[in-house]
């Protein structure tokens, strides 16, 4: 049965999945940052039995291929490593995420006490005499204690939780300096130190610390996560319709044949088939196509479309986590959460460095000791060091960029697959197209009069095939009531067409036999051996023109590689304004032919839909599949177009040059941050307080670079 919208073909079916295909999803409240990416996805993969684990951090998700192993113990395994999980439920989460109030509620804790105790510290530093002082820096205790119990909370428990054990992570040091300077300010208080405390540094340190964090959550919020969105598209509940009594019921309970009753306005909760009504289906959160389609009985609907103008009923085929939509939002989150060569380098650099913060923040106290012999100033020094040299800015580098870039593509309708997509496809040099279904439609009209029984064997053929040429023979016999020859032994061989026993075929032109075919590139071969050269007309896609343009515009060389004959191929390739066209080759053909570019230094990308291009697909420096592709190459492709225009292709190409720039701008702002930062700290020309603005405003200037520009 053909799937219901575009974007739902371009998911492998259930059964269909890999091994290591996710099939247990936990909830990660605590996490945020790339450190416990890592922490989550190594302790996840060392439980004996899992296959493999990933985690999304905009999702605040692990997606585990468990192996039978059970939720318990991958939550147990977690828990040692200090992260907090459940098993994800959307009907419990609701969709809501508190963080941001949350996190909003500390800022103003923490900044009214700043203010507060600031106004004290004013009347000290106006000349208070040591009575006066004293109470004021009680005072100060009183306000400043409570006030970063609580603001600095977030901090502290995720630093609790990596040293419980046995590891350090980036709100280890931060939550060291803000005690430090607490405490320290607390004992000079208690033992009346003539030292000026530090409760409005550490107060101030816990308020800017969290504006950095706050503003970084609004921008990833403000990036929003693609598979978030379809997520939020999943209806909770359907009315099932058992003996025509309606009941409402959770989505998630439905079974296969259930029917559900669907009124004008609602969003479909499960795929289905329509067995009464006809409708206008909105499916423009899926596909990106803002034309509603026209649907009636037998058609198939899916999941997270929505009905416009009459009532339907519907019989479930799929429910719950098998509908096309949360497959497709799978698919989403497990692109999100590639991993490119850059992402790898940052990984690995913070999981150095912050072991290395620590050691830094001690040889910067025992220095300043042994130089000045002042503890106090020594202190200050250190808790400095230990705010400065917070790795968060080149945690957030590239997986920032990674999550905004694969949301707005998918947007324009582009699902990248592959972890390295974007890396690749920021290097292609060369663009080739296959023609028919990929720069034409696929929809194809037999032009050629045919008698009765020739139409009727070359449908018969036809029914091995699902390519454009054997879908118009087989709409022609339809269209004039011939039913399909009976044929027995039918076998598709890619790149040349459709053949049976007795010596019939149907296919390239030359394979079936065909010796005088100008212009056509089809023929059937009948049993006596003779052929009939078969005309079709293609039907361009609306913006191919205006995309080939575009990429040229761009700079990258355009290529043509068909399997069709010279003068279709030369036809197309005049249309489209494509100097290189290459008619005639077979799916080897193409592939050598790539294989060849890249020995030759070239970085091309295949866009391609059929058997015949699957080699090609698979041998690209980067590969794109139309929607209404063959489920192997869509297999193959490291990017699905979800609707039938070709403009994301010229998108992704752009897009994915961006992506790389702003990964390496966002790596090298935190190389530099640092190689700047850290020597002022050491040398004692930064306080707690610099250091905190200045910690605080390196990752939000990485988070907002990443989102730059973003539509």
């Amino acid at each position: 049965m053909t799937a219901a919208c575009p974007a739902c073909a371009a998911l492998p079916e259930p059964a269909k999945a890999a091994g290591a295909a996710p099939d247990l999803v936990l909830h990660l409240p605590d996490i945020h940052c790339a450190g416990c990416i890592g922490e989550v996805e190594e302790a996840l993969n060392a439980v004996p039995g899992v296959a493999e684990a990933r985690v999304n951090l905009t999702l605040k998700r692990a997606f585990v291929a468990s192996g039978g192993v059970s939720a318990e113990t991958l939550i147990d395994a977690l828990a040692s490593s200090g992260h907090r999980a459940q098993i994800f439920d959307p009907g419990l989460l609701g969709g809501q995420d508190r963080s941001g109030r949350d996190l909003l509620m500390r800022v103003g804790v923490a900044g009214f006490a700043m203010m507060n105790v600031m106004l004290l510290s004013v009347a000290v530093w106006s000349g208070a005499d040591h009575s006066t002082a004293l109470l004021f820096h009680l005072i100060s205790a009183l306000i400043a204690v409570p006030a970063v119990a609580y603001s600095a909370r977030p901090f502290f428990g995720s630093a609790l939780g990596a040293i419980t054990a046995g590891r350090l992570n980036m709100d280890v040091p931060i939550s060291v300096a803000i005690l430090l300077a607490l405490f320290a300010s607390l004992a000079g208080a208690l033992l009346g130190h003539d030292r000026a405390a530090w409760f409005d540094a550490a107060l101030a340190l816990t308020f800017f610390l969290l504006v950095g964090r706050y503003l970084d959550h609004m921008g990833r919020s403000s990036a929003r996560s693609a598979a978030a969105e379809l997520a939020a598209l999943e209806a909770p509940q359907a009315v099932r319709v058992v003996d025509g009594v309606e009941s409402i019921v959770r989505a998630a309970d439905l079974r296969p044949g259930d029917m559900i009753s669907v009124r004008p306005g609602d969003r479909l909760p499960v795929d289905g088939i329509i067995v009464e009504g006809e409708t206008d289906l909105d499916r423009a959160a899926l596909t990106g196509e803002s034309q509603p389609d026209a649907v009636g009985v037998g058609d198939a609907v899916a999941a997270g479309e929505v009905t416009l103008t009459g009532p339907l009923l519907v019989r479930t085929l799929r429910a719950g986590s098998d509908t096309s939509l949360r497959r497709l939002a799978d698919l989403v989150a497990s692109a999100e959460m590639q991993k490119s060569r850059y992402q790898g380098i940052a990984d690995r650099a913070a999981r150095i460095y912050a072991p290395l913060v620590h050691i830094l923040g001690a040889a910067a106290f025992v220095a300043w000791f042994l130089a000045t012999a002042d503890g106090w100033r020594a202190l200050d020094v250190a808790i400095s060091v230990l705010v400065i040299t917070c790795p968060c800015a080149l945690g957030l580098a590239v997986p920032a960029v990674s999550t905004v870039t694969t949301a707005r593509l998918f947007r324009k309708g582009m699902l990248v697959k592959s972890r390295t997509a974007l890396e690749r496809l920021a290097e292609v040099d060369l663009v080739v197209f296959d023609k028919t279904g990929t720069l034409t439609t696929g929809r194809m009209t037999l032009l050629t009069e045919m008698d009765d029984a020739d139409l009727a064997l070359a449908a018969g053929l036809a029914q091995g095939s699902s390519h454009p040429v054997s879908r118009a023979i087989a709409l022609a016999a339809e269209s004039r009531g011939i039913a399909p020859a009976s044929m027995t032994g039918i076998r598709e061989i890619p790149g040349h067409g459709v053949t049976a026993e007795g010596g019939v075929r149907l296919g390239r032109a030359d394979w079936a036999g065909a010796t005088d075919v100008a212009g056509q590139g089809t023929a059937l071969r009948r049993a006596d051996g003779t052929t009939l050269p078969l005309a079709f007309s293609e039907e361009l896609r609306a913006d191919a023109a205006e995309t080939v343009a575009e990429i040229r515009r761009a700079g990258h060389e355009v290529v043509l590689l068909s399997g069709d004959a010279p003068e279709a191929v030369a036809r197309m390739a005049e249309r489209l304004g494509i100097e290189t066209a290459l008619p005639r080759m077979s799916p080897e053909a193409k592939a050598q032919w790539l294989n060849d570019a890249k020995a030759q230094g070239q970085k091309p990308l295949m866009v391609g839909d059929g058997l015949n291009d699957t080699g090609g697909l698979a041998v690209a420096h980067a590969s794109i599949a139309p929607s209404s592709a063959l489920d192997a190459a869509r297999n193959a492709a490291d990017l699905v177009l979800l609707s039938d225009h070709l403009a994301p292709v010229a998108e992704a190409l752009r897009a994915a040059r961006v992506a790389k720039v702003r990964m390496r701008q966002n790596i090298t702002q935190a190389v530099l941050y640092n190689v700047i930062s850290v020597p002022v700290a050491l040398a004692g020309f930064a306080t707690p307080l610099l250091a905190a603005i200045a910690m605080s405003t390196s990752s939000v200037t990485v988070s907002l670079n990443a989102i730059r520009g973003q539509k």
